[in-house]
């Protein structure tokens, strides 16, 4: 039996996806898994224990997007395979599960994208009360006979690639962290402005944990379109009083991130990306919610220690990001650092005397 997954665009959404792919291994032991995905998220599924094969799939622009995705039809269709999943729903992700032919095509109940599929289940969107979004990838398991387990869905999961790990260690060796030394990652950036913290409210959040404990080690990690943003928020901390507690060791990708974390003592970040890969190691987290709520984004694990951080209710939240009604990102700027630094410094406590 030959399987295809489909999950496009968001890391987040990708590493959502992992608890489903390690029962549809348990489910199907003999079968060929095969995982279709954007280049930005392959490295959370890389090294996955339970996929056969990864597929990269590219964005090009123009009409030369529509000749690469002839291209690539073609190739899904001659794998033949049995069954798809498409965790995505979107409209390429839509096309390419219908142009695979398999015999069985689940993917999510959207108008206009009905006829990909031979079997439909509610749209993520349209569940109300909010359900996560672990669930909502789970349940399109549910067609194949694989309910929830009595124990409760598995935690998500990234495995740790060996020479990303090396990579790290040299790094933080080269500037001056112990092994004796705390670890803060504070990640200051995401994927686009409604989930973006103030870069002076990060500064002063970096600042205020450093003064507070000098053994600690507060490393200001970024995406990589955003590095200037990162020096500015260790440059302002350090201005702050933090000293030489504040760090910038370069850009971690995404392997060497999830390395990073798992050493650290504490990640702090809002709910992007990185927050969800930080979510696959065992550090407590402080997540920072804007525009999204902690029902459908909250890392996902079993004995969570971790805190989400929000402006409150508000008529405006949650919302689609395409807008800011009130135009002041209120959903953010309403989140103090005296916020932050209180949740950060009561998970510290409690992970020390663990």
């Amino acid at each position: 039996m030959k399987i295809l997954l489909i999950r496009l665009r968001l890391i987040g959404d990708v590493v959502f996806t992992t608890p489903a792919v390690a029962a549809l291994r348990a489910r199907f032991p003999e079968a060929r898994l095969t995982y279709l995905v954007e280049r930005a998220a392959e490295p959370v599924i890389r090294h996955n224990p339970h996929l056969d094969e990864v597929l990269v799939i590219e964005r090009p622009r123009g009409l030369a997007r529509l000749a690469y995705d002839v291209r690539l039809a073609r190739r899904l269709r001659g794998e033949r395979f049995d069954l798809v999943i498409d965790f995505h729903g979107g409209p390429r992700s839509s096309w390419f599960t219908r142009v695979t032919g398999a015999r069985e095509r689940i993917g999510y109940d959207l108008p206009g994208r009905r006829w990909c599929y031979t079997t439909r289940l509610p749209w993520t969107r349209a569940l109300v009360p909010p359900r996560h979004s672990v669930l909502n990838q789970w349940a399109l398991l549910s067609p194949l006979g694989i309910a929830s387990p009595a124990e409760g869905i598995p935690p998500v999961d990234m495995a740790v690639d060996r020479e990303a790990a090396a990579r790290v260690e040299t790094r933080l060796r080269q500037a001056g962290v112990s092994d004796r030394d705390r670890v803060v990652v504070v990640h200051v950036s995401a994927g686009n402005p409604f989930r973006r913290w103030p870069a002076e409210h990060f500064a002063t959040l970096a600042a205020a944990l450093s003064v507070n404990d000098p053994a600690r080690r507060i490393i200001i990690t970024s995406g990589p379109s955003e590095a200037g943003a990162a020096d500015d928020v260790a440059a302002a901390a350090q201005r702050e009083g933090a000293g030489t507690g504040v760090l910038r060791c370069g850009e971690f990708d995404l392997s060497e991130l999830r390395v990073l974390v798992e050493r650290a003592a504490l990640y702090i970040g809002g709910d992007s990306g990185p927050l969800h890969i930080a979510g696959t190691t065992a550090t407590p987290i402080v997540a920072l919610f804007g525009p999204t709520l902690p029902e459908r984004s909250m890392p996902w694990r079993a004995e969570l220690r971790a805190v989400a951080v929000d402006a409150g209710p508000l008529p405006c939240r949650p919302c689609h990001q395409r807008h800011c009604v009130p135009g002041d990102f209120r959903c953010l700027t309403r989140i103090t650092p005296a916020q932050v630094i209180d949740a950060a410094e009561r998970l510290l406590k409690e992970s020390a005397e663990a």
